[in-house]
């Protein structure tokens, strides 16, 4: 064996001699703990959800939620017996918007809408509501002052296709903070808010004065928490007062149902002073049949301002008349049928039978029909704010309607009213009555 040979003999005799000393020793060594890990932070899960009432996302708990909904109205408005052409036959998308709404922090709830009909964009809805219980929540953004029962049902919920004439003397859509709630399980209703005030019938995005509005609201159903067949009769008040005078404040014209302005005030009338608006409400459902009627009184006063042009022997002048109170009224009954049993209720039909051919079912049908009213100030024409060539001194109309719902997401509504008027054209004579034929298509999710 030579030397090399004898130390590859030694190296490899070593290491089998090591092997056994290594492994006694290491068994003889206190065990060393594993290093702690860093833990991973926990995700609760989330549930998904799709159906009839939209898409939404919800944590575990359901603190955290946030809802997509929609509304899609495709309207067809016709005149009929329209001989002189004054009015445009249309179709027309009359509302668009996506709706965005959920759930923060358990206690406050949101809503943005926005509504992208027409070819503009307008935010309908944009409000925070601060909610510790069904008793007491507070509410701030743009909304509907609680004013007018018809007006606060939702627009998809209505049994016409357009509201009846007390909606043009009411607040459509304003800014405010206001406190609201339920008491003695839905029985007792209240809201009370401040807000920026608004002409009749419109909406606003920011003030244009000082002038705030206070606007409130009661509501009772008094048999709805027992068995009785009044169980569905509500009644209540709602009423508002503002402060609407300065250069920049408005006044607003009347329309009928199809839409057509048959009221609007002389060049230069604007609002002076204070301005009061009240509204009882009935309500009363049971089973098919569905009942709802109001009466509006809106009243303050209106200065005018005339200014003359200037002509080479007289200068310009600027003269103004008033205040002059003005007192306007409108009423509205509407009743509803549902022909298929379906129960009715504020919110709209509850649907028993969804469309589905395959399986004979085709949905609910619901009858409608409708008397509502308008009556100006006689004096606004005697004292030249409004013009009676031009201006209808009253309007009064009836409709029916027939509204096919095929399921909760969709429905087709037919609607006619005729309306009739007191003045309104020249020379004082009866402006010619209007007749519409209103046609919609709906989805809503």
């Amino acid at each position: 064996m030579n030397g090399l040979e004898r130390r590859v003999v030694v190296v490899v005799a070593a290491a089998l001699l090591m092997g056994p000393v290594t492994s006694a020793c290491a068994a003889d060594e206190e065990p060393k703990e594993d290093a702690p890990k860093a833990e991973k932070p926990k995700v609760s899960p989330v549930e998904v959800t799709a159906s009839s009432d939209g898409f939404a996302i919800k944590s575990e708990s359901g603190d955290f939620k946030l809802e997509l909904k929609g509304l899609v109205q495709f309207d067809g408005r016709f005149f009929l017996s329209d001989s002189d052409n004054a009015l445009t036959n249309n179709l027309l998308i009359r509302r668009a918007r996506p709706i965005f709404q959920g759930t923060v922090a358990k206690y406050f709830e949101f809503n943005l809408t926005p509504d992208f009909a027409a070819g503009t964009t307008v935010i309908q809805y944009a409000f925070l509501t601060a909610k510790t219980s069904p008793r007491f929540a507070v509410k701030i953004g743009k909304y509907k002052p609680p004013i007018g029962i018809e007006r606060l049902q939702a627009d998809a919920s209505t049994a016409f296709v357009e509201r009846a004439l007390p909606a043009s003397l009411e607040s459509n859509r304003d800014v405010g903070v206001q406190i609201q709630g339920e008491l003695a399980k839905g029985a007792f209703s209240y809201a009370a808010g401040i807000f920026d005030g608004t002409p009749d019938g419109a909406s606003v995005d920011f003030d244009v004065n000082d002038g705030k509005a206070l606007v409130g609201r009661l509501f009772l159903y008094p048999f709805k928490t027992g068995r009785a067949p009044l169980k569905g009769l509500g009644f209540g008040i709602s009423g508002s007062t503002e402060n609407q005078s300065g250069p920049a404040a408005t006044v607003a014209g009347y329309r009928t149902g199809g839409q057509n302005t048959f009221f609007s005030y002389a060049t230069g009338v604007a609002p002076s002073g204070t301005r009061t608006r009240v509204s009882p409400e009935l309500a009363f459902f049971s089973g098919p049949l569905g009942i709802l009627a109001e009466y509006v009184r809106s009243k303050g006063e209106l200065l005018k301002t005339t200014t003359t042009t200037a002509t080479a022997t007289t200068p310009a002048t600027t003269t103004t008349s008033g205040p002059f109170a003005f007192d306007n009224h409108a009423w509205q009954a509407t009743l509803s049928v549902s022909l298929t049993g379906d129960e009715s209720s504020f919110e709209g039909v509850k649907i028993k039978k969804p469309f589905d051919p395959a399986k004979g079912r085709w949905g609910a049908l619901q009858l409608a029909a409708r008397v509502n009213g308008f009556e100006a100030s006689p004096e606004s024409f005697a004292k030249g704010f409004a013009d009676i060539n031009k201006s209808a001194r009253k309007a009064s109309a009836w409709g029916v309607g027939l509204n096919w719902y095929l399921n909760k997401n969709v429905k087709q509504v037919v609607s006619f009213e005729r309306t009739t008027f007191t003045g309104g054209a020249a020379k004082g004579a009866d402006r010619t009555p209007e007749s519409a034929l209103l046609i919609r298509s709906e989805l809503k999710f």
